[in-house]
């Protein structure tokens, strides 16, 4: 499970099919330690469904606990106020 956190900790949010293939663990064990690691508050998953050349891809997204991802680059919208 160090391992694991030393990937996410190292190249950020990643799916679990990259976690598991850079770990080195099977798809069904790197599932397993990441229930243990999102029960334990270290790490958070979520499910994402993604399209990639017409290929849905289904799998769990992982990121470290307290850690937030950077907001995309570009302007941003200001916000209206209501009148």
């Amino acid at each position: 499970m160090n391992q694991i956190l030393q990937y996410l900790k190292q190249n950020g949010e990643r799916l679990d099919a990259e976690i598991a293939e850079a770990a080195g663990l099977s798809l069904s064990k790197t599932r397993h330690y990441l229930e243990e690691l999102a029960a334990k508050g270290e790490v958070v998953a979520y499910h994402s469904t993604r399209f990639e050349d017409g290929e849905k891809i289904i799998g769990i997204r992982c990121r470290l606990a307290g850690i937030t991802p950077q907001s995309a680059p570009g302007r941003k919208s200001k916000a209206s106020k209501a009148s």
